[in-house]
């Protein structure tokens, strides 16, 4: 069986699991649950701390899992990315208070706080930069205030909570951060199972991203309205049974929908339906 490691917990947990449910793979009722078995696709489920999971892939005891790509690089395990999933998606950012630092090259000599010592270190070395990296678990904000550091390095959402703190978002983004399959280092990438799995979550992206649009249009619009749905290699053609009208099916991107259809109505389209896409192999 394929053995793949899941989130137990935390942000990436519930998207994992709804991706894996509309991948065909069978889920844990209770979150007690540590490992699962799924007989019908020969896949075992083990639920881990996400920080853990790279350290466990890399070990060769489990062949893939789900984590994020910082937790992924923070670990320094000896496990690589090899498909992003497009949820949990996070920016990693220094913040100081005003005036103290304008970017990481004005870092030399201070202290940085983090819950990823990993990224910060590493980013700092990348850069030629010479400070110290305290490591400390959640509530990084706080650091600064009790003097245990001068600049914190966090994840950033909105950043209403560093500018509650006090402090501002100084520099580039250290590194940008989501939810990714990850295997060992060196694994077969050819391995048939493994392939499988990627190709059920690609699937399940397309099919996010996508809709199925449906319309009617007449004949001398006909390479208009494919202009603006031209689909994934080229549209589905079909007479009608009122001659000079053909019905067209195509994909188009789901952000897109409304604006083309709005388009194919100005050029005499009717009769146009999107429909939801469940699942899809390309």
């Amino acid at each position: 069986m394929l053995r793949i490691a899941v989130p137990n917990k935390g942000s990436l947990s519930g998207p994992a699991a709804e991706m894996l449910h509309e991948a065909g793979y069978q889920q844990r009722r209770e979150s007690k649950e540590l490992r699962i078995v799924d007989p019908e696709n020969e896949v075992e489920f083990f639920y881990l701390r996400p920080r853990d999971i790279a350290i466990y892939v890399s070990s060769g005891r489990l062949d893939i899992g789900i984590t994020g790509r910082d937790l992924l690089i923070d670990s320094g395990a000896k496990a690589e990315e090899i498909l992003p999933l497009g949820f949990a998606r996070s920016t990693f950012r220094y913040a100081t208070k005003p005036g103290t630092a304008r970017g990481v090259e004005d870092l030399g000599g201070m202290t940085v706080a983090t819950s990823y010592e990993g990224i910060v270190a590493g980013h700092l070395a990348e850069h030629g930069i010479d400070a110290s990296v305290v490591h400390l678990d959640g509530a990084v904000e706080t650091a600064i205030e009790l003097g245990v550091a001068e600049v914190i390095a966090d994840v950033v959402e909105t950043g209403t909570s560093l500018r509650n703190a006090g402090l501002e978002i100084i520099g580039e983004p250290i590194m940008k951060s989501e939810a990714v399959v990850v295997r060992r280092s060196g694994a077969d990438a050819e391995d048939p199972k493994v392939q499988q799995f990627l190709r059920r979550l690609q699937g399940v992206l397309v099919a996010r991203t996508y809709v199925m649009m449906d319309y009617d249009c007449r004949v001398e619009q006909l390479e208009k309205a494919v202009a603006l749905t031209p689909g994934l290699e080229s549209p589905t053609v079909s007479p009608l049974h009122n001659e000079g009208w053909v019905a067209v099916r195509a994909m188009v991107p789901a952000k897109e929908a409304q604006r083309i259809m709005d388009d194919l109505y100005d050029i005499g389209a009717r009769a146009i339906l999107t429909t939801a896409i469940h699942a899809c192999r390309l």
